[in-house]
């Protein structure tokens, strides 16, 4: 207990891999990805491609699809990403552009609605390794790829379509797959294999940038749309709490920004001492939008990707601040998906209405924990909303 957390994170891992280690004591896995693909980034432009894959059949699809991992406790999503068993192999970003026997196996998994039945073969016994960091993400363990065989996979006609139009831009392939319905993790999961765009642009995307990149892609192509509906006439405060993460949106009744503020907790991955106040960290953007990288990383996107989903729903537009607050319970970062997920549980309860900002602020604050000044500081909305005049103020 030395870190200071209320639960250890490294014996979180060891627990769950613990529970599977006897079922990959091999070099051949047979069992039913989800299905799920993993590209790496480091080495960049050659990267580690390969297949996850449990080592077991039935129906896999909650371990690699975290639309379904909302309330979900920390320790069941550790258990599902620790099933899954990485296989790898180097590949060129540039791959993507011709394709590989991997590639084109990988390319073909991917565009699955079901678990698909595989075998993996590995040139050594899949690593059982537990990361000494809390800081990383929970990965299953991994091994070199030798071979790899996957049979009856249920290709989705929407996501198949892309794959082979090559003229069909990247962006609009997939904005117009999400508004087909295709789930925004299989989008990305088809994005980062580079099975968008025009031939000779084709690449390989490393997981972690194409969730961002996917996030970034649809709420841009929401927002657009949003932004020609009317403002909301009321100020709507959304609350809600998964794992020790406590969120709280305010929406107000004016044309689009958006801000998000995060609060990390001492014992916290971010605010790793035990002692001391939150550290807090946001970034914001006017109704013109942003042209740098948000401060706050790849939340930011997906938190915005939820709130301009349920505005263009609405067709309406408001000006939108989320604050966060990250508690010891917290103890290791699971993903962004925990994020955009949660906002779209949030965002589908019914909201608290009110007539002023100033009511709206004092109930919002009564679901955090930090005090309404500390959120001040960090805020160029709430400094605006609080502390700025505006000209319709003067207008008699």
């Amino acid at each position: 207990m030395l870190c200071g957390k209320l639960t250890c994170p490294i014996i979180a891992k060891a627990q769950s891999l613990a529970r599977t280690s006897r079922l990959i004591d091999s070099e051949r896995i047979e069992g039913s990805t989800p299905p799920g693909v993993f590209v790496g980034r480091i080495g960049y432009p050659q990267v580690y491609i390969g297949p996850m894959v449990p080592p077991y059949f039935g129906d896999t699809e909650i371990l690699d699809t975290p639309e379904m991992w909302v309330g979900k406790s920390i320790n069941e999503i550790i258990d599902y990403r620790y099933s899954l068993v990485r296989g790898k192999i180097r590949a060129r970003v540039s791959d993507a552009q011709d394709g590989t026997r991997v590639l084109d196996a990988l390319q073909e998994l991917a565009m699955g609605v079901h678990p698909a039945d595989a075998e993996a073969v590995f040139t050594r016994k899949p690593n059982k390794i537990i990361t000494l960091s809390e800081e990383t993400q929970p990965f299953g363990p991994s091994a070199p790829l030798r071979s790899f065989k996957v049979s009856d996979v249920s290709v989705d006609q929407r996501i198949e379509k892309a794959f082979y139009d090559h003229d069909l831009k990247a962006a609009d392939a997939v904005t117009e797959l999400y508004d087909k319905g295709a789930l925004v993790t299989r989008i990305q999961r088809a994005f980062s294999l580079g099975m968008f765009g025009t031939r000779p642009r084709r690449k390989l995307v490393p997981t972690r940038w194409s969730i961002t990149a996917v996030d970034n892609i649809l709420s841009l192509e929401l927002m657009d749309k949003m932004k020609e509906h009317p403002t909301i006439d009321e100020y709507r405060v959304y609350s809600f709490k998964s794992l020790d993460n406590y969120y709280v949106m305010i929406m107000m009744p004016e044309k689009w920004s958006f801000e998000w503020i995060e609060a990390w907790f001492p014992g916290t991955v971010w605010n790793p001492e035990s002692a001391g106040a939150p550290a807090m960290m946001g970034d914001f953007e006017s109704y013109w939008g942003r042209k740098t990288y948000a401060y706050t990383g790849g939340c930011y996107y997906s938190c915005r990707l939820a709130a301009a989903e349920k505005l263009d729903q609405d067709r309406r537009q408001a000006s939108v601040l989320v604050l966060r607050e990250i508690h010891p319970g917290y103890i290791l970062p699971v993903g962004v998906w925990n994020v955009r997920e949660c906002i779209r549980t949030m965002l589908k309860t019914e909201p608290q209405k009110f007539d002023t900002f100033q009511t709206a602020i004092n109930y919002a604050i009564t679901k955090l924990t930090i005090p309404l000044e500390s959120w001040i500081e960090s805020s160029e909305m709430l400094k605006r909303a609080l502390f700025q005049k505006k000209i319709t103020e003067f207008v008699k």
